[in-house]
């Protein structure tokens, strides 16, 4: 079932946002080329998040089939799409990370996601980042009220297409809100009018996740770390977002 939110929600769910944007803010922060491990990343949110107030959505999360997620946070390194294990890897000149943070703020989650250059990257790979981050707003631009979810995931897929690259289908977004992960699905594609309704007070994770190479993936023997399957970087944005009835709102701005 799609649960709606009113606007007292939002503002709470908006709450967790600012705490999730500014751990996001902290680990690009502690991002040091030769120096610094995915850890180090790991301890910079930590603090932002403990000091908030807040606590995190990752730590302890055990989906069907999983072991408990062992971190604050996700911390995946060029190959690696999501769900990273923080540990010792150092990152390297060259690399990307993406960083996921969710949080729970007085009984409402956010979610957010932002892939970072490590020092200077390659022509390739920073258009890659270009390419993935524009596709995340476009699909923001479609969250509004009488759309549908397929409107998202078509103008993510579309946008990432047009430069030759491909869009992870085993995982999609989600609705968020009093849970970590909620109804609707939100893939990052799909075709236009498909899928459920659009209405006021719906609060998603629109998050593309976007490969150089096939978009095919697979898991670690961590059971958590999804890598590309050819081993070609990717890309992940995410943001938690509003639809109200004056167009989308994003609440991990940090607005």
């Amino acid at each position: 079932m799609i649960v709606t939110k009113s606007a007292e929600e939002i503002e709470r769910i908006r709450a967790a946002g600012r705490v999730v944007h500014a751990a996001l803010q902290a680990m690009r922060a502690a991002i040091r080329p030769e120096a610094s491990t995915t850890h180090d990343l790991e301890l910079a949110a930590m603090r932002v998040i403990s000091d908030s107030g807040a606590e995190s959505a990752f730590l302890g999360y055990a989906p069907h089939e999983h072991p408990p997620y062992p971190a604050w946070t996700c911390v995946s390194v060029n190959e690696e799409v999501v769900h990273g294990i923080p540990g010792r890897r150092v990152l390297r000149e060259g690399d990307v990370v993406s960083c996921d943070v969710g949080v729970r703020l007085n009984g409402y989650y956010a979610d957010s996601a932002w892939t970072f250059a490590v020092g200077r990257v390659s022509p390739e790979v920073e258009r890659l980042l270009r390419v993935a981050e524009e596709a995340l707003h476009r699909g923001i631009a479609q969250a509004k009220a009488g759309g549908h979810i397929g409107d998202i995931g078509a103008a993510i897929e579309r946008h990432v297409k047009a430069h030759h690259y491909t869009v992870v289908r085993d995982l999609v977004g989600h609705g968020v809100g009093k849970a970590l992960h909620e109804e609707p699905q939100v893939p990052n594609y799909g075709r236009l009018g498909s899928g459920p309704e659009l209405t006021a007070g719906m609060t998603l994770a629109i998050e593309p996740m976007v490969n150089i190479g096939k978009r095919h993936v697979e898991a670690l023997d961590d059971n958590w770390t999804i890598v590309t399957g050819d081993r070609a970087v990717s890309a992940h944005f995410e943001h938690t977002v509003a639809v109200t009835g004056n167009g989308p709102r994003i609440l991990t701005s940090g607005d």
